[in-house]
């Protein structure tokens, strides 16, 4: 299933609305609401309880993974779900690339979105919808 009608621009501009200076910890919401306000709305459930847990629901609305080789120039709308880190936050992250930056609940510094990603470097992959050229 493919949302053919799918807005980044719109997703984007959502989610630097709302992001905080600092985390609240609340990023798979976050992203979740911007993903809705650019037209693909994702029920609430166990599915997306965890950010580590949105590749196959990203995947389910048309985002595509791309390859490693792919993240030296990130485009705007790409999402990473990274993986959680032993002693870390069992849900994982998510954020979104707003075509300058990585953010999620907040600005981030980068993709990791926290020291403690940035020293593990978590499994992570990372998304982009298949419309964005």
């Amino acid at each position: 299933m493919s949302d053919q009608n799918y807005d980044v621009d719109a997703a984007v501009r959502h989610l630097d609305t709302h992001a905080h200076a600092d985390s609240n910890g609340r990023c798979a919401t976050y992203v979740r609401q911007a993903l809705a306000a650019g037209g693909i709305v994702i029920s609430q459930g166990p599915a997306v309880e965890f950010a580590r847990n949105y590749g196959p629901v990203l995947r389910a609305h048309g985002f595509v993974e791309v390859s490693v080789g792919d993240l030296i120039t990130p485009r705007k709308g790409d999402t990473a779900v990274i993986q959680p880190y032993p002693g870390g936050n069992i849900a994982g992250h998510i954020t979104m690339y707003n075509g300058l930056q990585w953010v999620s609940d907040f600005r981030q510094n980068d993709m990791w979105g926290g020291p403690g990603y940035r020293q593990k470097k978590p499994a992570y992959k990372v998304y982009r919808w298949q419309g964005a050229q």
